[in-house]
């Protein structure tokens, strides 16, 4: 199993909506796909129609220890599950940083959890904040995926995200995390500005920058609220078409195929 946090400190990038979509989309390819909402604010639980605190969240085995299987919530989507999140998580980052091992926490769990899952792909949704949730999902995960919103401040949230990932790995937490991939999202055709942010990302990140680009599509807004992923809510619509091609890239670029 692949552990991916998708992450970006900045917010209203699309982080939530590439994990959940991603991973509909994989699962549609017959891929297993865990989706596990790190942020305690619950959107991709929502969007996978769950109502936050229905079910346990990771906050009861990084506090208290426990099996990750047990948190695993299968979806209404064939090879598509869950760890949903609850309210109780948001207080997870002080509990947690008063331990001396809260780093490797996540890691620990998720690398013990591993050994015996029949998953192919786990997506950690995580926080828009450089605080313990998103460093400790750095720490767990063997890459990392950037969703970038094509607009100038997405550039200095780059730099940012990317520091942190050098500091991860240099720090000992997780020397062997890599950046395997950029996304740009919310692309606007009619605009220069999202060609030139395109263009910049490319060209300072060329092996890793995805050569999909996610259009910004009201559609895309639109599934959370419904609890159904694009390809469910309007399949036929360019933001689905960006995640079906999303989800064959990401495969090409791991080796996989679909199933």
């Amino acid at each position: 199993m692949k552990i991916i946090a998708i992450a970006n400190q900045k917010g209203g990038v699309g982080k939530t909506t590439t994990s959940v979509n991603l991973g509909a989309c994989l699962a549609a390819l017959g891929k297993k796909v865990i989706v596990l909402d790190l942020d305690p604010q619950a959107n991709t639980t929502s969007a996978l129609d769950f109502t936050p605190g229905d079910h346990p969240s990771i906050y009861q085995s990084l506090i208290g220890g426990g099996d990750v299987a047990d948190l695993v919530v299968a979806t209404k989507y064939e090879n598509l599950s869950v760890i949903p999140c609850d309210m109780d998580l948001a207080g997870c980052e002080i509990e947690m940083a008063r331990e001396d091992d809260h780093l490797v926490r996540l890691k620990n769990l998720l690398h013990a959890y591993r050994e015996k899952s029949e998953f192919d792909y786990l997506f950690m949704d995580c926080p828009p904040s450089l605080g313990v949730l998103m460093t400790s999902a750095l720490a767990a995960a063997d890459e990392l995926i950037v969703p970038l919103q094509c607009e100038y401040f997405g550039l200095e949230g780059l730099s940012k995200i990317v520091g942190v990932h050098q500091q991860i790995r240099e720090s000992g937490a997780n020397d062997d995390v890599i950046l395997e991939g950029i996304i740009m999202t919310m692309a606007d055709s009619r605009t220069n500005l999202s060609s030139m942010v395109i263009n910049d990302v490319r060209e300072y990140f060329p092996e890793v920058t995805y050569e999909t680009v996610v259009p910004r599509n009201i559609r895309l807004g639109e599934a959370p609220s419904y609890g159904q992923s694009i390809i469910d809510y309007a399949p036929s619509c360019s933001g689905a078409a960006a995640y079906k091609a999303l989800a064959k890239e990401f495969l090409t670029r791991h080796g996989d195929s679909p199933a």
